[in-house]
């Protein structure tokens, strides 16, 4: 865990935090933030359609399939835990999606983490972490909307395939997919090569951004913390099993244990204001990332590698892999 929180990125994030909390004049330009957050987002599309084409569809489709499934599930389970907490149906449907679709950037330090820690995992993650996305939002948009009246399914549609977090992620897969690793490997000096630096300068606005969330924690109540704690740890656990099921790696079970505890705040947070406008965003920014992101790349990405290895000792390789 130490490692962990000395990792650059991470201690960019609190650096943030903490210029956040003092009252620092610290903000990125806004044109400088979304430009970083394509560029991540097309990076680890590009690096997983690479890896893909490497691997073969063949050997990726049962922890593909997972990843789909597990996206679609998790906010309907989080979705009645909302309810019973007393959070109106909009809010617990945003929230539910968030839940089901996946942090980038977390998903990013749980590979720092396993390459310092020397575990290796499949070379294809990335795409596990593109499949994630999609079902997981539409699920929670219907969570939210069902049986409201004039919902413009055309516009949400659009808002789930072609919005930023998806659309980049998605294209970066598809061309890293066709053109193969021996194509993409010219590009590696300005998408792979600098990933890192352009991470820490992301968290540090992140921090900057949660720090501005933390003063709704006490508006929130402790409902919203202890589910932003809570939720993550039961997903990091539904993902262990489900990666060891369908035979990955102790490393690949750990991604996808990771990307199941982590909750989006690139791609929810856009589709939810034009989905679920009535939604409060304090509500989910703050659960997502004021109290999920900290504590998962802080103790949940070491624990949920823990997690992983411990299924994996209990029920060993499973049927479906490879």
């Amino acid at each position: 865990m130490i490692e962990n929180l000395l990792d650059p990125a991470v201690l960019c994030f609190a650096l943030g935090l903490l210029a956040g909390v003092v009252g620092a004049q610290a903000r990125l330009p806004e044109a400088l933030y979304e430009t970083l957050s394509v560029y991540l987002l097309l990076s680890i599309g590009l690096k997983g359609g690479a890896d893909l084409a490497r691997a073969g569809l063949a050997l990726a489709a049962p922890a593909v399939g997972a990843a789909v499934a597990l996206g679609a599930a998790m906010p309907l389970a989080a979705y009645p835990v909302l309810r019973w907490g007393g959070l109106a149906r909009p809010d617990a449907g945003a929230i539910a999606a968030h839940y089901g679709s996946a942090s980038a950037v977390t998903f990013a330090v749980c590979l720092g983490f396993l390459d310092r820690s020397g575990v290796t995992y499949e070379d294809y993650v990335a795409v596990l972490l593109a499949f994630m996305e999609v079902p997981a939002l539409a699920v929670g948009i219907w969570l939210a909307r069902r049986g409201r009246e004039g919902t413009g399914w055309r516009a949400l549609g659009a808002e789930v395939f072609l919005g930023r977090g998806i659309y980049f992620l998605l294209c970066g897969l598809a061309v890293g997919f066709l053109a193969g690793p021996d194509r993409v490997q010219p590009l590696a000096p300005l998408f792979f090569e600098p990933f890192k630096g352009v991470l820490a300068l992301f968290l540090l606005e992140m921090g900057l951004v949660a720090s501005r969330r933390l003063r709704d924690l006490a508006r929130v109540g402790p409902f919203l913390v202890a589910f932003g704690v809570a939720v993550p740890l039961a997903g990091g656990l539904a993902g262990a099993f489900a990666g060891t099921a369908v035979g990955l790696s102790v490393g690949g079970t750990a991604v996808l244990a990771t990307l199941c505890a982590s909750a989006s705040y690139i791609a929810a947070p856009a589709a939810m204001r034009l989905a679920v406008p009535e939604a409060n965003p304090s509500l989910y920014l703050t659960a997502s990332l004021g109290v999920t992101f900290p504590f998962n790349i802080a103790w949940g990405v070491p624990a949920y590698l823990w997690l992983s290895r411990l299924v994996h000792g209990w029920i060993g390789p499973g049927p479906l892999g490879p």
